[in-house]
């Protein structure tokens, strides 16, 4: 059986994509996000805990958002409590919940702009297929990125073979 010994320039590359710690601007970012959504969170269930009286449709719309916060808090908390750096596919499950969420913004605020067919909403619906199209472009680029580092993976397995 002979010994494989990798050469330095691979050794010093894969000890780098394996040891990097989150970036500050990164947990900035992401506490950015976890005290965001935490407050919504609270003040939602405060609000649906404390207001039995408001209508079902309100009670609906603020346990939906709740929901959607209860994700984001947890995504955020999940990627701090790791301090990595977000790997490409985590970027992706990100990128899908930010379309996922955006869409349902907007399918509500299109609703409610039928509906009412008021102004508000409509402003609200036109925001929201702006956001959606932002989540889309996140979404592409992260798996566009899984793709790349998908290829370079297979490169750096080819080189740890010779």
């Amino acid at each position: 059986m002979t010994e494989h010994h990798p050469s330095p320039a691979l050794e010093a590359e894969l000890q780098r994509l394996t040891t990097r710690a989150l970036s500050p601007l990164a947990q900035y970012g992401h506490v950015a996000l976890l005290l965001a959504s935490l407050m919504m969170s609270i003040m939602l269930a405060a609000l649906l805990t404390t207001e039995p009286t408001l209508p079902v449709r309100t009670q609906l719309a603020f346990a939906v958002m709740l929901g959607i916060g209860a994700g984001w808090v947890s995504y955020a908390t999940w990627v701090l409590r790791r301090r990595r750096p977000l790997m490409a596919k985590h970027r992706v499950v990100a990128g899908r919940m930010a379309v996922a969420f955006t869409a349902l913004f907007f399918i509500g605020a299109a609703g409610m702009a039928m509906v009412t067919g008021t102004v508000a909403f409509q402003l609200a619906t036109a925001l929201a297929g702006g956001l959606v199209a932002l989540a889309l472009v996140a979404l592409r680029t992260a798996q566009a990125e899984v793709a790349r580092l998908e290829v370079r993976r297979r490169q750096l397995e080819r080189e740890l073979m010779r």
